[in-house]
């Protein structure tokens, strides 16, 4: 029987939502799926043909040791070069060189070169993060607290994001946009989730309102076009195995704010036929 590791993190060693869905599909084609924390020597991550990151969720805290983790690692998916530029989300100004429509997104280090942009509000967030832990929302008028969190990120060795907080979504919520093989395969609306400030924000993630949700045309059509420039950017030629792209309504349409070909979860109970997509394909690796 095959075999493959799907990489997780101590916080979660068994499995994500995801998981059993996954473990469950690729066994009805013979591969036997085994969930394997990244950076505790498992034999079964040793042992696999192919290693599938999926939870490693706390790779934003040693960045660098998961880069050479999945640099060592003899087959991976997505591919490292893949990995690798999407683990920061500086990639934006990559997307939006390339004619992506992108949130307007600056980097601030300081109060130097602290440049608010003309909204009520903005969100601020670490570049390399997940979960949206570290991202909180602040009104532009509150430009002391706006540093005060640039700061906070920066003494924790983090790059600040300074991000409009598009409105609209309060009424429209996030769309993701899940593809396999870099075809769409379903996706969801996420709800507002810097408005919840009731959340628990000391894990790995703060706890989503999910629903499945049509994308519509215009937001499949700017999810294609992103891939096709990370595909560019990278050098990658083979479609991603799996990728999800967030979108916020904006003004002129919908924006990108992440494309995740890292870790993304792909919320597969809200579409169990996605996880035989996704089952189908890593069976399609292991024979090539």
């Amino acid at each position: 029987m095959a075999r493959v590791a799907l990489a997780t993190c101590a916080a979660f060693p068994v499995a994500d939502e995801d998981q059993p869905l996954l473990v469950s599909a690729l066994a009805e084609l013979g591969i036997d799926a085994v969930p394997a924390v990244w950076d505790q020597g498992e034999s079964a991550i040793d042992e696999a043909e192919l290693v599938i990151v999926r939870s490693t969720w706390d790779y934003t805290e040693r960045l660098g040791a998961f880069l050479d983790w999945v640099a060592s690692l003899p087959a991976v998916a997505n591919p490292m070069e893949a990995i690798r530029w999407s683990s920061d989300k500086r990639y934006l100004d990559d997307l939006g060189a390339q004619g992506i429509p992108v949130i307007s997104t600056s980097y601030p280090s300081g109060a130097e070169d602290l440049v608010l942009p003309d909204a009520e509000r903005v969100v601020v967030k670490p570049s390399v993060g997940a979960g949206s832990i570290g991202a909180e929302r602040f009104e532009v008028a509150d430009r002391g607290a706006i540093l005060r969190h640039v700061d906070l990120l920066s003494a924790r060795g983090r790059q600040a994001m300074v991000q409009p907080y598009l409105e609209a979504v309060d009424v429209a919520g996030e769309t993701a946009v899940i593809s396999i093989d870099d075809r769409p395969a379903h996706a969801v609306a996420k709800a507002a989730l810097l408005d919840r400030r009731e959340l628990d924000r000391s894990g790995l993630f703060l706890t989503e309102s999910i629903t499945a949700r049509a994308a519509s045309a215009s937001e499949l059509a700017v999810a294609a076009a992103a891939l096709e420039v990370a595909h560019l950017i990278t050098g990658v030629r083979a479609p991603f195995l799996y990728s999800r792209v967030d979108l916020l309504p904006g003004p002129d349409g919908p924006v990108v704010v992440e494309l995740e070909l890292i870790e993304p979860s792909l919320f597969l109970t809200h579409a169990p036929s996605t996880a035989r997509l996704l089952a189908a394909a890593v069976a399609a690796r292991l024979g090539d």
